[in-house]
C-alpha cells in the first residue's frame, strides 16, 4: 500500500473511532460475503460495520487515545463501529454470532475504554435505551399522577367544607353576619338611647316641679 494511500485509510479509521460511541472488534474467518451483508444489514442505523487491516487499526486506535488493543488486532478483523444504540448494536452482533457461530466477537471499546468479550456479552443483555426511557416514561407519568393526586385531594376537601357551608347559612342567614343573636341585641341599644332623647320639655319640667315639691312636704 502507497504511503498516501496509508495515512488516507489510516485518517479514515481514526474518523470512524472519533465519530462513534463505541466500536466492537470482530473476527469474520468464514463468513461469506452475503453474511457480511446481512450482518451489515442487521446493524441498519446503530453501526458501520467496517474490515480493517490490523496495523493500520493499531495506527489509528494509538492515535485517538484507545489502549489495550492490541492483543485483539490479530486474524481477520472488522469493527462494528456504533453511532447509534450501543447497547442495540451489542445484542444485534450477539444474536448473529448465535446464528453464525463463525463471527467471533474479542472485545470492544465504549467511552474510550477497553472491554473485553465478556463485556460486551454483559452489554449486550442490558435494555435497550428505547425501552429504559419507556419505562422512565412509565415512572415519570405515575409520579406525576400521585402528584397530581395529591394537589387535588385539599381542593376536593376545600369544596365540600365551602358546599357545607353554604348549605347551613341557606337555613340560617344571619350565620353570614357573624351568629344568630347578635344584630338584634345591636339594634336595642340605639333604640333606647332614641326613646329618652324623645321625652318632651314640658314633661321633664313637670317632673323637677314635682321633685321640688316632694322635697319641701
Amino acid at each position: 500500500m502507497a504511503r498516501a494511500d496509508r495515512q488516507a485509510a489510516v485518517a479514515e479509521i481514526v474518523d470512524s473511532f472519533n465519530g462513534a460511541a463505541g466500536a466492537v472488534l470482530t473476527e469474520y474467518r468464514g463468513l461469506t460475503v452475503k453474511q457480511l451483508q446481512d450482518l451489515r444489514r442487521s446493524l441498519g442505523a446503530n453501526a458501520n460495520y467496517a474490515v480493517v487491516k490490523n496495523t493500520l487499526a493499531k495506527i489509528a486506535a494509538t492515535e485517538v487515545g484507545i489502549e489495550g488493543f492490541d492483543d485483539l488486532l490479530t486474524g481477520p478483523t472488522a469493527i462494528a463501529f456504533i453511532q447509534g444504540d450501543v447497547v442495540e448494536a451489542a445484542k444485534g452482533l450477539r444474536d448473529f454470532a448465535k446464528a453464525n457461530p463463525t463471527l467471533v466477537i474479542k472485545g470492544g471499546v465504549l467511552d474510550g475504554k477497553p472491554l473485553d468479550a465478556s463485556e460486551v456479552a454483559k452489554l449486550a443483555d442490558l435494555e435497550s435505551r428505547e425501552v429504559l426511557m419507556g419505562k422512565l416514561a412509565g415512572a415519570m407519568l405515575a409520579s406525576l399522577s400521585q402528584a397530581v393526586y395529591l394537589l387535588n385531594a385539599p381542593l376536593a376537601q376545600a369544596a365540600r367544607l365551602a358546599g357545607a357551608l353554604q348549605a347551613k347559612a341557606e337555613q340560617d342567614p344571619s350565620i353570614l353576619a357573624g351568629g344568630a343573636g347578635a344584630p338584634a341585641a345591636a339594634e336595642e341599644a340605639p333604640a333606647a338611647a332614641d326613646a329618652e332623647a324623645e321625652v318632651p320639655a314640658d314633661e321633664t319640667a313637670t317632673a323637677a316641679s314635682d321633685e321640688g315639691e316632694a322635697t319641701e312636704a
